[in-house]
C-alpha cells in the first residue's frame, strides 16, 4: 500500500454564501418597504432577491471585477474608434439590471405610487452583489430629470431609456433598442468647482453646438450619450453629447485613458477630450448647474442607497461566517464579544436601510410639500452619513472573518475598495455638508418644517431634542460654515433615528438613539445596546 500524502482534513471553514434570497432574509429591508407602503411580493422583490442571491449571480459579480474593461482607441487599420470592451460578466449584470428596470422604472407610464421605493430596494440589493455596473444604471435613470429641460430631446430619447432591453452594440442611438447615458462635469483645473470649466461650446444652428475641451472624469464612457457642462456665450450650460453625430459617423470624443481606480473596477471611468464635438443644448444658456442639479439629486439618492446595500452585504457575510465558524469550542455567533460587534453592525445597517428607503419614499410623494422638503434636505444628509460610514463598517465586517476576510477569495476586499467611491462621487463630504448648510439658510422655513417632522417621528427618544437643538444652534452660529460637517452629521443621525422609529422595533430605535444621538458613537462592539442585541441579530439575516 502506498503511503498517504494527506497532511490534514479541512474542517471548520465557512461554506460560500450563495443561493440565498437577499430580500426575504433581510427583515429590516422588508419592514422599511412596508413602512413606505410597499409590498415586496406585489413588486416582485422576493423573486428579485432570489435571482441576485444565486451563487451564479454572486460569482458573476466577482468575474466582472477580476476582468476590468479595456480601452481600444484605434482599430487594426489605425482608425480612431474610442471603444471600451467589457468582460461578458459585465454585460450579464447590465442585462439583468435593465430587465428589472433599475435604470428607468420610475419613469414608466402609468407611474406606480411606490416606484422610487421599489426601485431603491432593487438597487440596494444589486449593489451588494456588484456595484460597479450600477454607475451607468444610476446615470441613465437620473438623466431624465435633466433632459426634461429640453422636451424635444426628452421625447426623442425617453422611449429608448424606458426600454427593458440591454443593447450593448456600438452604433448610433437611433438604431438601437435601448440606450444608456453617462455624465461628465469635472475638469483638470476645477474638479468640484465646475464654474471653472474651460470647455467651450460654440453655437451652430438651433440647439446644436460644437464643444472643444476636456473632462477629467467622465463616467461610463461606453454610454450612448453624455450630459456635460461647457461654457456657452451665455455662460455655463448643459449639453447632451452623443457618441455618434446625426449623420451617423463617430463624434469627436477622444478617450485618452481609463482611470486606474481603487475600486469600482468593473466600471470604466475615463479622461476625454472634445474636438468640435457635436452636442445639443439642454435648457437655457447659463443655467447649466440648475439644469444638471435635477439629475444630481437623484444620483445622490442612489449613492446613499447603494452604500447601504454594500454595508448590508458586508453584514450578511459576517453573520454567515459567525454562524458557521467555531472558536474556543463555541460558534462565533455565540461568543459574547462577537455578538455585540455583530449587533452593533446590524444596528448601523438597519438604520441606514431605513433611512435610504425613507428618502426614496419621499421622491414618490413630491406633490406633498413636506415630503418634497424632506427629499431636498435629508437626501444629501443620507448620502453624507451612509456613504462616509461604509468603509469603516465594511472594515469591521472584514475583521469578523479575520484573515479569511482579507484575502481576495473573499468578497469583502472588493466591497471595502468599493466603499469610498459613493462618498466622493456627486459631492464629497465638504461639498455635501455645505450644500445642506446653504439649503437650510436659503430656505429656513423648509429646514424648520423638516426638523419638525423628524421630531414628530422620534417623539421622546433619547438625545433627539438635543440633536435638533444642536443643528439649530450651529446653523445660527457665526462659524456655521466651519461647522457644516457637524450639522450634516447631526441631521443624518436624527433622520436615521426617525426612519428607524417608523420601521423598526421600539427597542432597536431606542438603542440607536441612545448610542448615536444621546452619546457619541463608539467603535463597533463598544456601544451598550442593552436588550436590543438579540432582536438585532435575529432580524439581520433571517433563516428561511
Amino acid at each position: 500500500m502506498s503511503p498517504s500524502h494527506d497532511t490534514h482534513e479541512v474542517f471548520n471553514q465557512t461554506p460560500p454564501l450563495g443561493d440565498v434570497n437577499l430580500v426575504a432574509t433581510n427583515q429590516p429591508l422588508l419592514d422599511a418597504l412596508k413602512a413606505g407602503g410597499g409590498d415586496p411580493e406585489a413588486e416582485g422583490l422576493i423573486a428579485f432577491g432570489a435571482a441576485w442571491g444565486s451563487a451564479e449571480r454572486l460569482d458573476i459579480g466577482r468575474l466582472a471585477n477580476e476582468n476590468p474593461p479595456k480601452l481600444r482607441t484605434h482599430d487594426a487599420r489605425g482608425y480612431r474608434i474610442d471603444a471600451v470592451e467589457f468582460h461578458p460578466s459585465y454585460h450579464v449584470l447590465m442585462r439583468a439590471s435593465m430587465e428589472d428596470g433599475l435604470h428607468a422604472s420610475t419613469w414608466d407610464e402609468p407611474a406606480t405610487g411606490h416606484a422610487h421605493l421599489a426601485r431603491a430596494a432593487r438597487l440596494y440589493t444589486a449593489s451588494g452583489v456588484e456595484s460597479g455596473h450600477v454607475c451607468p444604471i444610476t446615470m441613465t435613470h437620473a438623466s431624465v430629470a435633466a433632459l426634461a429641460a429640453a422636451p424635444n430631446r426628452l421625447a426623442e430619447w425617453l422611449p429608448k431609456i424606458r426600454s427593458r432591453e440591454y443593447d450593448s452594440r456600438f452604433i448610433p442611438f437611433w438604431e438601437k433598442t435601448a440606450v444608456t447615458l453617462g455624465m461628465g462635469m469635472t475638469e483638470k483645473q476645477g474638479g468640484t468647482d465646475v464654474r471653472a470649466n474651460t470647455t467651450r461650446a460654440v453655437p451652430k444652428a438651433g440647439d446644436e453646438y460644437a464643444l472643444t475641451g476636456h473632462k477629467w472624469f467622465m463616467s461610463a464612457p461606453m454610454c450612448d450619450a453624455f450630459l456635460v457642462l461647457a461654457q456657452a456665450p451665455g455662460g455655463l450650460t448643459c449639453f447632451l453629447l452623443p457618441r455618434f453625430r446625426p449623420e451617423g459617423v463617430l463624434n469627436a470624443l477622444r478617450l485618452q485613458r481609463l482611470k486606474d481606480k481603487l475600486g469600482n473596477r468593473s466600471n470604466a471611468s475615463s479622461e476625454v477630450e472634445f474636438e468640435d464635438a457635436f452636442a445639443w443644448r439642454i435648457g437655457e444658456e447659463g443655467r447649466g448647474i440648475r439644469t444638471i442639479i435635477e439629475m444630481v439629486q437623484l444620483t445622490r439618492l442612489d449613492c446613499a442607497v447603494a452604500s447601504a446595500g454594500l454595508i448590508r452585504m458586508g453584514l450578511a457575510l459576517s453573520l454567515h461566517h459567525a454562524r458557521h465558524r467555531s472558536v474556543f469550542q463555541k460558534k462565533l455567533i455565540d461568543q459574547p464579544a462577537m455578538r455585540v460587534v455583530l449587533a452593533d453592525l446590524a444596528l448601523e445597517s438597519e438604520a441606514m436601510t431605513a433611512l435610504a428607503l425613507r428618502a426614496a419614499h419621499s421622491f414618490d410623494q413630491q406633490a406633498d410639500t413636506h415630503e418634497a422638503a424632506y427629499a431636498r434636505l435629508v437626501t444629501p444628509a443620507a448620502k453624507f452619513g451612509i456613504c462616509k460610514a461604509a468603509p469603516r463598517l465594511l472594515y469591521e465586517g472584514m475583521e469578523c472573518l479575520g484573515g479569511n476576510g482579507y484575502v481576495e477569495e473573499s468578497a469583502l476586499p472588493r466591497l471595502y475598495r468599493e466603499a469610498p467611491v459613493n462618498a466622493i462621487w456627486e459631492g464629497s463630504g465638504n461639498v455635501i455638508a455645505l450644500d445642506i448648510l446653504r439649503a437650510e439658510t436659503r430656505e429656513p422655513e423648509v429646514a424648520a418644517s423638516v426638523l419638525e417632522r423628524l421630531m414628530a417621528d422620534v417623539r421622546d427618544l433619547p438625545g433627539a431634542s438635543d440633536a435638533a437643538r444642536d443643528i439649530v444652534m450651529a446653523l445660527h452660529s457665526p462659524e456655521a460654515e466651519a461647522r457644516a460637517r457637524f450639522i450634516a452629521e447631526r441631521l443624518f443621525a436624527l433622520a436615521a433615528t426617525a426612519a428607524l422609529a417608523r420601521s423598526g422595533p421600539a427597542e432597536i430605535a431606542e438603542a440607536y438613539a441612545l448610542t448615536r444621538l444621546a452619546t457619541p458613537s463608539r467603535m463597533a462592539g463598544a456601544n451598550d445596546l442593552g436588550e436590543a442585541v438579540n432582536p438585532l441579530l435575529e432580524r439581520a439575516f433571517v433563516a428561511i
